[in-house]
């Protein structure tokens, strides 16, 4: 009816306005906070949920405690719910919406004399079907047990509306399998924690991670795979869910680097009326391949990972980046930047089937060379003295030349002409030293016998340490 006529028979109407989307998304949090119950589940339309407790109900003695128990925390979140379980998504939908009594259990074995007094509308048919059914007299879902198929089909103007009953109600009574599509992906690696008492401090909730990291990295180390994704769920008391999730830049089973980086994002969580529920998961796994120890210390490789991975918690995922090589003998175009999470670059001293006999590079190279201003120069040698950032620096010792002449070959790729080459100039590459112990690396970029194209020009391209 209209507002109007309902608020004259009622003067203490409450209204509000509808919010479709807010509905679905709190639907959707209610969903994720009843994993507690359910690995897998999702929405049931717009006001319902499913889900499937095959091998959990003997967590709560039975399934009988296991309702009352969710309806017991949904009633003190202020939610009315209706519930049904059955063997089947269907039949459990059936029970649940037009069942007289809540709960509803249809016992093992009983689905379909638990289901034949239930209205036809519990088939999930549409408005149309339903209505050609009642007609022909069919008002209960037991009525068309006996009814021959072939029989019903004739009753519909089109084959396909006789499918969908046929098809409903053997999705109902189990004997044709149905779709169900998670909500959440289930993870092969989760670890739960459920508690009596709600947490409402965040020392507990930090020590309730380091059980449920410990817990779930001995899962790992015995499967051999490291986490590079995880998350964790935090369920609170009136039925709300957060969850917290983190990327590692290699994979790691080690629960204190995980620890570390969920720890400074769980202080920021609202703990609400308390947590009662936590559950850490890692999404995405890979293989952890053992490494060989050495005798010595000598031997072990630098792993700086665990400091990627607290960078990036603290400055975002997109702020940290990691050099990957590229095969170009131009030492700036020799790498390229890509995110953390790209894998491990594989950085070689040499070409594939190449013995390496460069020259050592320096580890800080600038961002683009830096012009030089050379006061005392050698002809095809190094500088003597330059001027680099306004102060004068005499040279003391050199190394080189190393030549790296320009790439031609990709002007032909990208279809520029073989002419352009000639604009090109090759770089012949000195390590220097001045009369401080600093060390440099410098080039000159073109030759004196060039004429055409100038003089040679003089760049520090680096430093070393």
């Amino acid at each position: 009816m209209r507002l109007a006529d309902a608020r004259a028979i009622c003067p203490a109407l409450l209204t509000a306005p509808a919010t479709p989307a807010a509905d679905a998304a709190f639907l959707e949090a209610l969903a994720r906070w009843s994993s507690r119950y359910s690995p897998s589940l999702n929405v049931d339309g717009t006001d319902g949920l499913w889900l499937d407790i095959t091998g959990i109900a003997h967590l709560f003695d039975s399934e009988a405690a296991l309702l009352a128990d969710l309806a017991t925390r949904l009633a003190k979140a202020g939610l009315n719910t209706q519930l049904g379980l059955a063997e089947t998504l269907g039949g459990a939908h059936a029970l649940a919406r037009y069942a007289r009594c809540t709960p509803c259990i249809a016992p093992f074995g009983a689905l379909p004399k638990t289901l034949a007094p239930l209205p036809i509308e519990a088939l999930r048919l549409d408005l149309k079907t339903t209505s050609v059914l009642r007609r022909l007299g069919l008002k209960r879902i037991g009525q068309l047990y006996d009814l021959p198929r072939t029989s019903l089909e004739r009753r519909f103007h089109s084959k396909e509306a006789a499918q969908s009953v046929l098809r409903r109600l053997d999705e109902a009574l189990g004997t044709r399998k149905e779709t169900r599509i998670p909500l959440l992906p289930a993870p092969d690696f989760v670890a739960r924690l459920s508690f009596a008492e709600p947490l409402i401090t965040h020392d507990g909730v930090l020590a309730s991670l380091e059980r449920l990291a410990n817990k779930l990295c001995q899962t790992l180390k015995t499967a051999s795979v490291g986490a590079r994704r995880v998350v964790l769920w935090a369920a609170r008391t009136d039925g709300s869910c957060t969850e917290i999730e983190a990327g590692l830049s290699a994979p790691s089973s080690t629960a204190a680097h995980l620890v570390r980086l969920l720890k400074d994002r769980l202080e920021a969580i609202d703990m609400g009326f308390g947590v009662d529920l936590m559950t850490l998961a890692a999404l995405l796994t890979e293989t952890l391949h053992p490494i060989q120890t050495g005798l010595t210390e000598t031997t072990h490789r630098p792993h700086p990972e665990k400091l990627i991975d607290a960078l990036v918690s603290r400055l975002g995922k997109r702020t940290v980046r990691r050099l990957f090589p590229k095969e170009s003998h131009i030492p700036e175009l020799a790498q390229s930047p890509r995110t953390i999470f790209a894998g491990l670059p594989a950085w070689t001293d040499a070409w594939p089937g190449e013995v390496s006999n460069k020259p050592p590079r320096p580890p800080l190279l600038l961002a683009k060379p830096e012009s030089l201003a050379v006061m005392a120069e050698i002809p095809e040698g190094p500088p003597a003295r330059f001027t680099w950032r306004r102060v004068n620096r005499r040279v003391v010792k050199t190394e080189g030349p190393e030549r790296i002449a320009p790439e031609w070959w990709r002007t032909l790729e990208q279809g520029v002409p073989l002419e352009a080459h000639a604009n090109q100039r090759p770089r012949d590459y000195y390590r220097i030293e001045d009369e401080d112990g600093c060390r440099y690396w410098v080039f000159r970029e073109g030759l004196y016998q060039d004429g055409a194209d100038g003089p040679p020009c003089w760049f520090l391209h680096g430093v070393f340490p």
